[in-house]
């Protein structure tokens, strides 16, 4: 008896794309944005770095301390030192994220700190209503990216840091599983596997791809009233709201 079965293979496409350099501190992207091949149904990625340029969230690094710019842009932060390297980091939440240094990176930044953008879902939300009026398209997603740290984990892959146009989770509450036992608290976070996929494509060097189109990805809903706020989850109820009791205890010290 034959206990295994071979589906058609997917036929979704991630297409990476190379750009111009993007200048800090201030380098509008529209023409980048503008020449972007997108037809309807598309997800477009973009690096978080480069819509920061486009917002000029960049500061001049001569001379300046790196960690006065992180206490003002984090919402919470922790600073140690690292056993494994011995280097002095500010562990940050920073937009409802945990993430080192707020999110704010030197490379690829021509001699400047590159900040996270401000108001990123608004910023996405602009971006695609500009695509769908000049390409007359209803269904697009555009999804903010970074690299991102994982906890126990070497290395980098990548995060969501804003949303405009699809539903980030989809959700298996009430749901059977395969013996019949309902789902109680399962929920799918759709986007940032993808994000994970577009990041490894864009690269962490001198590639110049900060953006990738995912096309013909059939398990999302499009919806132009989504947000980070339907992916979002604050500390104190987070399933691991027990570790970040440090940032607490650290700020009143």
């Amino acid at each position: 008896m034959n206990t295994l079965s071979v589906s058609n293979p997917p036929d979704f496409q991630f297409i990476p794309i190379k750009t111009r350099i993007v200048h800090p501190p201030h380098d509008e992207i529209w023409d980048i944005i503008d020449a972007l091949p997108v037809i309807d149904g598309d997800i477009v990625f973009i690096t978080s770095k480069i819509l920061a340029i486009h917002q000029g969230r960049c500061v001049p690094d001569a001379g300046l301390k790196k960690e006065a710019l992180i206490a003002g842009e984090a919402t919470k932060y922790l600073k140690y030192t690292n056993a494994r390297n011995g280097f002095d980091f500010n562990l940050t939440i920073t937009d409802n994220i945990l993430i080192p240094a707020a999110g704010i990176d030197a490379s690829n930044a021509d001699g400047h700190y590159i900040l996270w953008p401000k108001n990123v879902d608004a910023l996405c939300r602009e971006i695609r209503a500009h695509l769908i009026e000049k390409h007359g398209i209803k269904n697009l997603g555009i999804v903010s990216t970074d690299s991102h740290s994982m906890m126990l984990r070497l290395g980098v892959t990548g995060i969501t840091t804003g949303i405009a146009g699809i539903r980030p989770l989809r959700d298996l509450r009430g749901a059977p599983d395969i013996f019949g036992r309902m789902l109680k608290i399962t929920q799918i976070n759709q986007i940032d596997p993808l994000t994970g996929m577009a990041v490894l494509l864009m690269g962490e060097g001198a590639e110049q791809m900060p953006i990738v189109i995912l096309r013909r990805w059939r398990g999302i809903e499009f919806d132009a009233d989504a947000s980070m706020d339907a992916l979002n989850v604050a500390p104190e109820e987070d399933i691991y709201a027990p570790l970040y009791q440090v940032f607490d205890d650290e700020q009143k010290g």
